[in-house]
């Protein structure tokens, strides 16, 4: 099991609340009985108290284990019992048991709370072909996107996923010129981001233009919208959508590259 599917299954629990007679003892969540519920709701034959189930029970731990604390850093989640002098257990003060922070609830309580992975889980090794190609600053800001998204930080999202589409901008054209100091000279003048855009695309096929311009006119619009002071109205879906167009614009740019660059 990666540690993102045992993520869904211990938020589904905490939304859900724990099912039957398993108890959470002085935790919001206490993992022995989350992994066992999971087994057996899996597999039906197996019995409560069976070596079987203690078996797979200790294999699926470390999946876990990490999940729950990749919810601390989010902040969805901290180590410890509920409140002060309730009760514990020795597994988990040994790193079994963890209570819902205040951020916690309202980010369970909020529709559409869905939670895309981050390192080192499946959206890393998506990112992980174009780290190389793109630069340093487009993992980072594309990390950061994914991050501020987890987080409900929807305005961060989107202006984190345009400043890395910026990045991938910056590298073709670097790459297509060849002088990378020409090329941040550009960029830092007046309309330098759409300077770039003709330089990389202006002798490119139609079907090349269109498939680019599609790909970076939602996410200028979005970073634009969240840089500025003014209200916005960027919500969970606006920055769900940035974050899989990053994705595709990334994949699009990395597969025509040497039609972009030549």
């Amino acid at each position: 099991m990666k540690e993102e599917d045992a993520l869904l299954i211990i938020v589904d629990w905490l939304r859900n609340g724990s099912p039957g007679n398993y108890s959470n003892y002085g935790y919001d969540l206490y993992l022995p009985n989350v992994i066992r519920w999971h087994l057996i709701s899996e597999t039906p034959q197996l019995q409560a108290s069976s070596l079987e189930l203690e078996q797979k029970w200790v294999l699926l731990f470390p999946s876990f284990a990490n999940a729950a604390w990749e919810l601390c850093r989010r902040g969805i989640l901290r180590p410890g019992v509920k409140d002060y002098n309730t009760q514990s257990t020795n597994q988990g003060s040994a790193g079994s048991g963890f209570s819902v922070t205040a951020f916690g609830q309202q980010w369970l309580s909020e529709e559409g709370g869905i939670f895309i992975p981050t390192e080192p889980e499946r959206f890393a090794q998506l990112l992980k072909p174009f780290g190389s190609r793109f630069g340093q600053g487009f993992h980072e800001r594309a990390q950061e996107a994914v991050r501020c998204y987890g987080a409900h930080a929807y305005l961060a999202c989107c202006a984190m996923c345009g400043a890395a589409a910026e990045s991938i901008l910056l590298a073709t054209a670097i790459a297509k010129e060849g002088d990378e100091d020409s090329i941040l000279k550009i960029y830092a003048t007046a309309n330098g981001r759409i300077k770039l855009e003709n330089m990389i695309i202006g002798k490119a096929t139609d079907h090349i233009k269109r498939e680019f311009k599609g790909l970076t006119e939602l996410l200028k619009y979005w970073r634009d919208e969240a840089a500025h002071g003014k209200a916005s109205n960027i919500s969970d879906n606006e920055a769900y959508t940035s974050v899989a167009m990053l994705l595709r614009y990334a994949m699009f740019v990395n597969n025509t590259w040497d039609l972009l660059t030549k």
